[in-house]
C-alpha cells in the first residue's frame, strides 16, 4: 500500500469558492460582480508613491526588515495608536505581512493549537474555517439572526445581530480565540459598540483572544461609525487586529496586510511569519508607507481619501440597490464593505428545480444559471456558512459595488435586458 501524499491537515479543505468562481468568469460577455475588487485605478497619491519608489532608492529593489519596513512600520504605529488610544512600539506591536490574508494565516498558526474551539460568527469570509482546521482547532460557529423588517421595506445588515445567550453558550474552557470581521464580509455589517462590548466583555470572562479582520473600516456608510473592539477597556492586551493596504487604498494587488497587537502575542506571530514568507516585498511596503504618510496629513478633512473614498462609494451602493430592485432581486441595505446581499427567495419559489448537483444548495445553481442566461456574476452566500446552516441561507446571493462607472452601464444593460424579458 503507497503511503498518503498529503498531509491530514489538508483533508477537507482542498475545495475553494474563488477558485471555482473564476473558472466561470472567464467569459468575454460577463459582468463581473462576484469578486471583491475595484476596476477602476487606485488614488493618483498611491499611483505616484508607488512610480517614486520603484524609479527612486535602487535599494527599495532589496530585502528589507523581516518584520516590516521601518517606516511602514512606524506610520501604522503612528496612525492606529491615535485611533486605538494605545502607545505603539513600531517594533514590538506591528507585523507586515502579505495581505490580510497572510496576516490571518500567520495568526491562527501562531495561537490555535490542536483541539482549541475557534469561535466564528457567521456569515464569515470563508477563510477562516480551513485556518482554523489547519491549525488543528475545531471551529464552534455562531449565526448572527436577522430581526423582521415593516412590509415592503428593504433588509439592513444593521438587523442581523447577535443573540447575547446564544453567544454565551459557546464559550467553553477549550475556546482559545473568537473571530471577528468588522464591517462584516458577506453581509456589510457594522457591528454596533453595544455589540463589541458583549464580545469584549465574553472574552475577558472567559480569557479568550480576539482576532479582529478590519480590512474595509475605511468604507462605512450612511453615518454608521467603525469601532475597533481593541480601543475598549481591557482589550488591547488580547487582540490582534488586522488591516490591508489592498482594501484601503484600492491596491489589492499590493498585497500589504498588517497586524497589531500587544508583544505578548505578537511575538508568537513573528515566530511563525520568521519562518514562513520571512519577508514581504520592499516597493508595495514603501508606497504602502508614503500613502499613509499623505492620508495623515489630510486626516479628519474634506480633502482626506478616507474621507471622498465612502462617500463616491455609497452612491454605487445606491445605484446597485435601485437597479437589482427592478428584476425583482431584493438588496440589503449594507452599512459597509464592499460588498452587499440580495434575497433570491421569490426567484427560489417560481423556479426551485434549476440544474445543478442534489446536494448543490440552490445560491450556487442560481448564480450559475444567472451567468449563462443573464451574464451576471456574483458569489453564493451559502458558501459564508457552516455546512450544517449553509441550507438556512442559500437564498441569497452577494454582490461587489466597488466596481467602475463603465461596470455599472454594462450591468445596467444586462438588467434592462432582464426586466424586459419578465415584462414580455
Amino acid at each position: 500500500m503507497s503511503k498518503q501524499r498529503q498531509a491530514r491537515r489538508l483533508d477537507g479543505i482542498d475545495k475553494n469558492l474563488w477558485v471555482e468562481f473564476s473558472k466561470l468568469t472567464n467569459e468575454n460577455d460577463l459582468v463581473n460582480l462576484g469578486q471583491g475588487f475595484p476596476d477602476f485605478p487606485p488614488p493618483d497619491f498611491a499611483v505616484e508613491a508607488f512610480q517614486h519608489v520603484v524609479s527612486g532608492d535602487f535599494m527599495l529593489n532589496q530585502y528589507t526588515s523581516a518584520f516590516g519596513y521601518p517606516p511602514l512600520r512606524k506610520i501604522l504605529a503612528s496612525f492606529f495608536g491615535k485611533l486605538l488610544g494605545q502607545e505603539i512600539d513600531p517594533l514590538k506591536n506591528v507585523l507586515v505581512t502579505v495581505g490580510a490574508y497572510g496576516a490571518l494565516f500567520t495568526a491562527f498558526q501562531a495561537l490555535v493549537d490542536e483541539g482549541d474551539e475557534v469561535i466564528i460568527i457567521e456569515p464569515f469570509f470563508d477563510c477562516y474555517e480551513p485556518m482554523t482546521l489547519m491549525a488543528g482547532g475545531r471551529p464552534v460557529f455562531v449565526s448572527l439572526k436577522q430581526t423582521p423588517t415593516q412590509d415592503g421595506k428593504l433588509d439592513s445588515s444593521s438587523n442581523w445581530q447577535l443573540d447575547p445567550t446564544e453567544l454565551a453558550s459557546k464559550f467553553t474552557s477549550r475556546t482559545k480565540v473568537l473571530i471577528l470581521n468588522t464591517p462584516n464580509n458577506p453581509l456589510g455589517k457594522v457591528f454596533s459598540k453595544a455589540e463589541l462590548e458583549l464580545v469584549a466583555s465574553l472574552c475577558q470572562q472567559h480569557d479568550v483572544l480576539c482576532i479582529t479582520d478590519e480590512v474595509y473600516q475605511w468604507l462605512v456608510y450612511d453615518g454608521y461609525q467603525h469601532i475597533s473592539i481593541a480601543s475598549l477597556p481591557g482589550m488591547w492586551e488580547r487582540t490582534l487586529t488586522i488591516g490591508s493596504a489592498g482594501k484601503t487604498f484600492s491596491v489589492t494587488g499590493w498585497k500589504v496586510g498588517w497586524v497589531l497587537g500587544p508583544d505578548s502575542l505578537m511575538k508568537h506571530l513573528r515566530t511563525v511569519h520568521q519562518n514562513c514568507v520571512f519577508h514581504c516585498p520592499t516597493p508595495n511596503q514603501a508606497a504602502t508607507a508614503q500613502s499613509f504618510q499623505r492620508e495623515q496629513l489630510h486626516f479628519g478633512q474634506p480633502s482626506s481619501y478616507f474621507v471622498q473614498f465612502p462617500q463616491a462609494i455609497q452612491r454605487k451602493r445606491d445605484h446597485m440597490i435601485r437597479s437589482l430592485q427592478s428584476v425583482g432581486l431584493k438588496p440589503v441595505i449594507c452599512q459597509g464593505s464592499y460588498f452587499l446581499i440580495t434575497d433570491i427567495s421569490e426567484f427560489k419559489n417560481k423556479m426551485p428545480d434549476l440544474p445543478g448537483a442534489v446536494d448543490e444548495p440552490y445560491d450556487r445553481r442560481f448564480i450559475k444559471w444567472m451567468i449563462k442566461n443573464k451574464g451576471l456574476v456574483a458569489i453564493p452566500v451559502s458558501a459564508f456558512y457552516s455546512q450544517p446552516h449553509q441550507k438556512y441561507f442559500d437564498h441569497y446571493i452577494r454582490f461587489c459595488f466597488v466596481k467602475d462607472e463603465s461596470t455599472f452601464q454594462a450591468m445596467d444593460k444586462k438588467l434592462q435586458e432582464w426586466k424586459d424579458e419578465l415584462g414580455a
